[in-house]
């Protein structure tokens, strides 16, 4: 067994990488950000410096877990090979070979007869290095760590916010046109009277009330950034490139200096105006737009970069835009605690607090950790693929791929409970289940960054009357985490989104028996066009029902289409009204 108290992953996400590489997977491709596979070499001090540098590689991210015994280019079992460590020594080494030292947790555990070394490594609140040399975990990689990284990494760590920070710019240096924009966002607050009742302060009450006024009446950085003209080329903070198709050169591009909040009004204005529309009728009659690239998941794609970003940096915001494609790239990496595993389900303090703020007292952005999951819950509730994200050294990059929206999908979301039609869980699943059978707690955890238990609650609550959107399967149902399809009348109501016709056993069976029921006997050809099967299923459907004794063969012929079928002995006789009551 695992132990559970080092563990930096959950003992789930552990066991599950080493059953992959005992069955046949390669250990480099089943690392992640926060787990490392190490083989012990033939010095033990070699090793245990190796050991050093990849903990203090995590820890100076967001920290992870060394399994040591395990060959990371071998495949199957064979790859586990064990290793004779002494954990209180390599706890030891590893201490005294970083810089500043570096305490981590060890233990000895047993899998595939093997015993493992794990080593947990904690996030760290300082930047630690080894030989001088300071790295941090870029995917599965240790890279190298620039001097600026390090001095922000350390700043963010210690709570530092770089937004709130005094200017000793006067109040009087806010763009005019800058704060009646906010004023005309305040005024769109319709459901927050409080928020609109904010655009009739005067600008000096309004900046507090955004909280963008130092304690000596001067501007803060958020309120210079979001408020206050920049001119020159090292003063853009957005960059909009406009390309007909994916790949092509752009034909419009516009260089946005401050202030901060014209620029990203500007930016959805733009994007808004070239993005195609499609009117769809709902159940109810009502008939709404949906554009190709849905307005809140664009609005929170330019926010989240723009506030998230790390404006010590100086390069800009950059948005590409094709009509069914949008790109945007933020200086900086993600917020300390959030990886692109699991950015749709953590929350995390914002890197810029005070500009954050800000924002969202204008409406412009969600609340705290609602932002990414609307994205999400936006795309995939049209048809779309869900948001792609990357993370590089310097830089976050996040692609929104649209197109024309799914009206059969849009259709069916507009009857589901609210409650789930504004969940993100329930979009992915849905939105999984139109190209894939089944789904099962375990398949669903990467798609909905949640543990098991999660996802199986998630999966469960759609499965309950009130929701009535899938089921589990037959064969699985006694199982503790079924595999889940979408209940019929929802395959139905989806038409052609689904792209796959969900057939049971169960529900040929009835399909058949009614027929038999209604005309007395049938053969193969009348059960291929009422089930719009081909020859080969309409066959295996009609001898499953005669090896169960509920048809027989009412014809002297054999073979062909000249075979046909009745009721056998197990054919289940239709109930009396009193035995329905009974």
């Amino acid at each position: 067994k695992l132990g559970r108290k080092l563990m930096v992953l959950s003992v789930e996400d552990v066991m599950a990488a080493l059953d992959a590489i005992r069955a046949g997977a390669i250990a480099d491709r089943v690392e992640s950000r926060r787990l490392d596979f190490k083989r012990q070499g033939r010095s033990r001090e070699d090793t245990v410096r190796d050991l050093a540098a990849a903990a203090a590689c995590f820890a100076n991210a967001d920290g992870g877990t060394l399994v040591v015994g395990v060959r990371d280019r071998v495949p199957g079992v064979a790859a586990i090979e064990g290793t004779d460590l002494d954990p209180v020594q390599v706890a030891r080494r590893v201490y005294e070979l970083t810089q500043p030292p570096l305490t981590v947790d060890t233990e000895f555990t047993t899998y595939a007869g093997k015993r493992l070394l794990l080593v947990a490594v904690p996030r760290s609140v300082e930047i630690h290095q080894v030989e001088g040399r300071a790295t941090h975990r870029v995917g599965t990689s240790c890279e190298p760590m620039t001097a600026t990284q390090i001095a922000n990494a350390v700043g963010e760590r210690r709570g530092e916010d770089w937004s709130a920070a005094d200017t000793d710019v006067p109040l009087g240096a806010v763009s005019a046109i800058a704060m009646e924009v906010a004023r005309r966002l305040l005024l769109r607050q319709s459901l927050d009277p409080q928020r609109r009742g904010y655009a009739n302060e005067t600008d000096t009450d309004l900046l507090r009330v955004m909280g963008v006024v130092s304690s000596r009446g001067t501007l803060l950085r958020a309120g210079y950034l979001l408020l206050c003209a920049t001119e020159g080329t090292h003063d853009q903070v957005l960059v909009y490139q406009f390309r007909r198709t994916p790949a092509g050169e752009p034909t419009d591009v516009h260089r946005l200096p401050g202030p901060l909040l014209l620029a990203v009004t500007r930016v959805l204005e733009l994007v808004d105006a070239r993005v195609d529309k499609t009117p769809v009728n709902l159940p109810n009659g009502q008939q709404i737009s949906f554009s190709d690239l849905p307005e809140p998941a664009v609005r929170e794609a330019v926010i989240n970069a723009v506030i998230h970003r790390d404006h010590r940096l100086p390069d800009p915001v950059r948005v590409e835009h094709a009509p069914s494609r949008l790109v945007v790239t933020s200086p900086g990496p993600l917020v300390a605690g959030v990886t692109v595993d699991n950015i749709l389900s953590t929350s995390s303090r914002p890197r810029n607090t005070r500009l954050t703020r800000a924002v969202r007292i204008l409406g412009l952005a969600e609340e705290a950790g609602v932002g990414v999951d609307r994205m999400y819950r936006e795309m995939v509730r049209v048809g779309h693929q869900p948001p792609q994200f990357a993370e590089e050294a310097d830089r976050v990059r996040v692609t929104l791929l649209g197109g024309a929206p799914n009206q059969h999908l849009t259709r069916y979301v507009a009857t589901l409970p609210a409650a789930e039609a504004d969940d993100a869980d329930p979009m992915l699943i849905l939105y999984q289940l139109l190209t894939k059978r089944t789904v099962t707690a375990s398949s669903a955890t990467r798609l909905l960054q949640k543990g098991v238990a999660e996802v199986e609650d998630v999966l469960r609550r759609l499965a309950s009357e009130t929701v009535a959107m899938i089921e589990p399967t037959r064969e699985s149902f006694r199982r503790r985490h079924p595999n889940y399809r979408l209940q019929e009348h929802v395959v139905s109501a989806l038409g052609p989104a689904v792209s796959y016709r969900r057939r049971t056993t169960d529900e040929y069976d009835r399909k058949i028996i009614e027929l038999v029921r209604e005309v007395g006997q049938i053969n193969a050809r009348m059960v291929k066009i009422a089930l719009d099967l081909d020859t080969a299923p309409a066959s295996r459907a009609l001898g499953d029902l005669v090896s169960r004794g509920v048809l027989v063969k009412t014809s002297e012929a054999q073979r062909g289409p000249a075979v046909t079928y009745g009721p056998g002995e197990k054919f289940p006789q239709k109930r009396t009204r009193s035995a329905r009551r009974g």
